[in-house]
């Protein structure tokens, strides 16, 4: 009896440090990456914007995990000058806070994005969606017509993924309880010791930037309420795209996407591909390289994008 309740008392002990450490780090986080845009109550939900620049409106979604720097780290200033551009963090993500009664739900994602769109007054902007932000933009395009001009998706996910995927399973815990037990305890000590591995495989096969933590704010994922908001849209992104993709086909507006062909998260033909095989019209663009294609070819995808808005 006395050893088991040494044991529980040190485990107890580890428990609190692990407490105690992972809040440090998230307040070291927050005072060295502070906002840098405003802020816009949706839902309930405070966002986080960047607004800069004049003339026709580009809207920019990011993906599992990410935030606003994932476009202004490069991206950013090679449209301001011929384009608005509003960055966004979606609820939970970067900056901005999710309510806990608000579902992760991409159906409640693209709900959100339709009413920051309508709240600043955008007529008919041209939304563009990364990754997990591609689902939520598509979605933003089927349950909200009329709201956007059109689509510009980069290494979009548009179609369920069968499995997991093993760079993402330790974000697949069903459990609301479990999943922020552990990232208050072992998420960030993990995230510490793995992450550059894991920013290398993001970005593979191509290298990702030095100061991206920093300059691009990775580091903000070092934080619990960020693993846990993250886990929580990758649990909950299954339950609307399946419907969606059966959905696709309706849609009639100018969409183009960009796939880095050399993808380690998302498969270009299966998410990619698969739109075009859906809508023909579609503009499908295949460049060398991989996931993070704002970052790593920024001159390239501006491009891209000046000619998906001419579309409009």
């Amino acid at each position: 009896m006395t050893i088991l309740i040494a044991c529980v008392a040190v485990g107890a002990v580890v428990l609190l440090g692990l407490v105690a450490f992972s809040g440090l780090i998230a307040r070291k986080v927050e005072n060295a990456l502070p906002p840098k845009g405003k802020f816009i109550e949706i839902d309930g939900a405070r966002l986080h914007y960047i607004d800069k620049g004049e003339g026709p409106a580009i809207v920019m979604v990011h993906g599992l995990g990410g935030q606003t720097g994932n476009f202004s780290y490069a991206l950013l200033e090679k449209l301001t000058g011929r384009f608005r551009v509003i960055l966004v963090d979606r609820p939970g993500s970067g900056h901005s806070t999710r309510p806990s009664a608000m579902s992760a739900r991409l159906s409640v994602q693209s709900t959100v994005v339709a009413k920051f769109i309508r709240a600043l007054d955008l007529q008919n902007p041209l939304l563009v969606g990364h990754s997990l932000g591609g689902a939520v933009a598509l979605g933003v395009a089927l349950d909200h017509p009329g709201t956007v001009g059109g689509l510009a998706l980069i290494a979009p996910l548009t179609h369920p993924v069968e499995g997991v995927p093993p760079m993402f399973r330790t974000l697949s815990i069903s459990s609301a309880t479990m999943r922020r037990v552990i990232a208050w305890t072992w998420a960030i000590p993990r995230s510490i010791l793995r992450g550059k591995a894991m920013v290398e495989l993001v970005f593979s096969p191509d290298r990702p930037p030095q100061d991206f933590g920093t300059a691009g704010g990775g580091l903000l994922s070092l934080r619990p309420r960020s693993f846990y908001a993250t886990s929580t849209d990758m649990v909950s992104v299954e339950e609307d795209l399946p419907s969606m993709a059966q959905r696709y086909a309706s849609l009639a507006l100018p969409i183009s996407i960009l796939y880095g062909t050399g993808d380690a998260v998302l498969d270009w033909q299966a998410q990619g591909k698969a739109m075009k095989d859906k809508l023909p019209a579609l503009d499908l663009e295949l460049v060398p390289g991989g996931h993070m294609l704002p970052v790593t070819i920024p001159d390239q995808t501006a491009a891209w994008l000046t000619a998906a808005a001419a579309r409009l």
